[in-house]
């Protein structure tokens, strides 16, 4: 099974991920008409698009990262909001994208298990769009960490579009909408299994980069928390590359919009769904895990080129996207506001959880505001580099535990191999922004920890985090309905 995962995932992501905004624009197209433009122009609900790159860091060249090639992504920033303090609220896709799609926290709702489809689907905040009157398109990834909605139902995936649409001037000479829309694009080529993509694949993902455009492993700039091994650079230049292919699909986004001048009435908002995808990074609940990128578009509403420092949550996408569209917003909802009339009093903190990741079994939460970021390891006992056999195929991940078994590994990348966790890790992410040194046990800083404490303990019991009940005692409960324990 797991050999089978492996090879889907090793397929072109470059066409895939082409193809499914061939699918969405052409969807659009077909519901859509030009002389309906005065009407959506009339219409206080805008339209709303989501870019969401998989497996990504705050790796462009608007966040002041010198080795990424990105003009599109640094034109929205130009044309935007630029975020700096944005988070997930779980390091890995499917319990991310459960709260983004929710605006629950995984951990309150039953969906915090990596491959678990644990509980009956919920309401979306799509599905609300929809009865509101907007038309919705998620093609392709649905990876919420429970099951589509009956397609019965009156949700967002209900009677999907069909159509043609095997050519890109099906979406290029695309009309515009009867009504206002909410579509979304996965950016799926800077998924982890491309990153470790063979030459021959990579070759197909990067085939738009322009000369000059790759990177040289010899350049990357190693984080210090990794082995400076060929592996390594080699992984990184393969990222950094995938992020400028990524970026030539956000161009084709930018100018469908502004050919059929429908940027002005559009709130594009682009992000990861967590951390880059290697090894101490996704899965993981440092920064590198969990800070990720984030611009908004919205013409009229955010000034251009500003900067925002305040946390944002994933939990605050749902409700934040419902407030756009004038719907109200449920107070059952975790999530608070962010942007328009109604954004909310800035967040103190952003938590974050890991449980089980695939056939690894732990328990993670962790606290950050805008300086420090407080870790709990429940299982202190179990070390950090248990083995995934998913994350073990990453050419870097292998050369790391090569490194370790032939006691080679010093400083800071021997951290990650050390037979067991503490039970608390405390950051400085202003003087020390790749959590290195942990600064727990520092007597400088114990009203911090005890502060970061505090508000871990608070957020544990008001979201009433089910982390601490055994998988097989919710289902026996009847909380839940099954455990799948399948890919990576």
């Amino acid at each position: 099974m797991r050999k089978a995962l492996s090879n889907i995932q090793q397929r072109d992501h470059r066409w895939f991920s082409y193809a499914l905004i061939v699918l969405l624009l052409t969807a659009l197209s077909l519901n859509y008409d030009r002389t309906s433009f005065a009407n959506i122009s009339a219409n206080k609900q805008p339209n709303i698009i989501w870019l969401i790159l998989d497996d990504a860091s705050p790796t462009l060249g608007c966040y002041g990262d010198e080795q990424a090639i990105t003009p599109s992504m640094d034109r929205l920033a130009r044309e935007g909001t630029r975020f700096t303090r944005a988070f997930t609220h779980a390091p890995v896709c499917a319990p991310s994208r459960s709260g983004l799609v929710t605006g629950m926290y995984p951990t309150t709702i039953g969906s915090h298990h990596m491959r678990s489809k644990l509980i009956n689907p919920p309401e979306t905040f799509m599905s609300l769009l929809r009865k509101a009157g907007y038309y919705v398109m998620w093609p392709g990834k649905t990876d919420f960490n429970f099951d589509l909605p009956d397609p019965k139902a009156q949700t967002a995936f209900a009677d999907p579009p069909s159509g043609s649409c095997d050519s890109r001037a099906n979406w290029i000479d695309a009309t515009l909408p009867r009504q206002p829309f909410f579509a979304y694009l996965n950016l799926g080529i800077v998924h982890e299994s491309q990153v470790r993509a063979n030459a021959l694949q990579h070759t197909r993902n990067t085939a738009r980069l322009k000369p000059g455009e790759s990177h040289d492993p010899a350049k990357m700039k190693v984080p210090a928390y990794y082995p400076d091994a060929a592996e390594v650079r080699h992984g990184l230049a393969q990222y950094y590359d995938l992020m400028t292919a990524a970026d030539y699909t956000v161009g084709d986004v930018l100018a469908w919009l502004d050919k059929y001048g429908i940027a002005e009435s559009t709130v594009v908002l682009l992000f990861s769904d967590h951390g880059r995808g290697m090894p101490r990074e996704k899965r993981w609940l440092y920064d590198s895990g969990i800070h990720v990128p984030l611009i908004v578009r919205w013409p009229g509403k955010l000034k251009p080129g500003t900067v925002r420092d305040d946390l944002v949550s994933f939990i605050d996408f749902a409700p934040t996207m419902l407030s756009i569209a004038g719907i109200n917003v449920s107070p059952r909802l975790q999530g608070q506001v962010f942007l328009g009339d109604q954004q909310a009093k800035e967040r103190e903190y952003v938590y974050a959880a890991r449980d089980r990741m695939d056939e690894t079994f732990d328990r993670i939460r962790a606290v950050r505001d805008k300086r420090f970021e407080y870790i709990r390891n429940f299982h202190p006992e179990l070390p950090y580099a248990q083995r995934i056999a998913y994350n073990e195929e990453n050419p870097t991940m292998r050369v790391w535990r090569k490194l370790h078994e032939e006691g080679k590994l010093n400083g800071a990348p021997a951290l990650f191999f050390a037979p067991t966790k503490p039970p608390e890790e405390l950051y400085d992410t202003r003087s020390d922004p790749e959590e290195i040194h942990n600064l727990a046990a520092d007597p400088k800083y114990q009203k911090v920890l005890a502060r970061m404490r505090l508000a871990i303990d608070k957020w544990i019991k008001e979201t009433k985090d089910l982390g601490e009940i055994p998988e097989e005692e919710l289902i026996r409960r009847g909380v839940v309905r099954e455990v799948q324990r399948q890919g990576g």
